[in-house]
């Protein structure tokens, strides 16, 4: 999938969790930070890959994502896997941990879910491209649905395009607007608007 792709579907994946599972408390700080935390959850596995969007913004841009590209094995390898999921996710944990003395408003361990929710929504979304996914590794195979490689989406290709993106969107605004009165209210119990 595409990243564009990648962020739309850890978005809705994220209003799926937090309709389903409303948090009991949250600051206006934790519910930005949370949303920051679940895009950036939706592109990281892809820091095995030199032209991913993680790294057309940093300086080395070019150096970086080639050395990483090589130390993590290639593209959908071991971050494309639950091993390198769990590291993500361990790490993520552990810079919220270091990180809450100067975010004294924000929940971590709200940032932490709504960063695994976004990490898990990629692996979901590659699983359905024709590359499939490697989720047991060092079990060097990969997972894909439908199982006939045949049926799968090409990244980047017309069906992600106009049909899986455009899709995420208006799934989106559709949840919203069927539980608009649910997020209104708490809005208004939560962040004071």
């Amino acid at each position: 999938m595409t990243g564009r792709t990648h962020d739309a579907a850890a978005l809705t994946a994220l209003i799926i969790a937090a309709i389903w599972y409303p948090p009991a408390s949250l600051t206006l700080a934790t519910a930005l930070v949370a949303l920051l935390a679940n895009q950036i959850g939706g592109i990281t596995p892809d820091i095995d890959q030199p032209t991913a969007p993680f790294w057309r913004n940093l300086p080395a841009e070019k150096f970086l994502g080639q050395a990483t590209d090589k130390l993590l094995g290639g593209h959908r390898f071991l971050t494309h896997s639950i091993i390198g999921v769990a590291a993500f996710c361990w790490l993520a944990h552990w810079l919220l941990v270091f990180l809450q003395p100067i975010m004294h408003s924000v929940d971590i361990t709200l940032v932490w879910y709504a960063f695994v929710i976004g990490i898990a929504s990629h692996l979901v979304m590659d699983t359905i491209t024709k590359e499939g996914v490697p989720w047991l590794l060092p079990i060097p195979i990969k997972f894909g649905l439908p199982p006939l490689k045949a049926l799968r989406i090409t990244t980047g290709h017309f069906v992600e395009t106009l049909i899986i993106f455009p899709a995420l969107l208006v799934l989106d605004v559709w949840l919203i607007t069927q539980h608009y009165h649910a997020i209104h209210q708490f809005i208004r119990l939560h962040l004071g608007a």
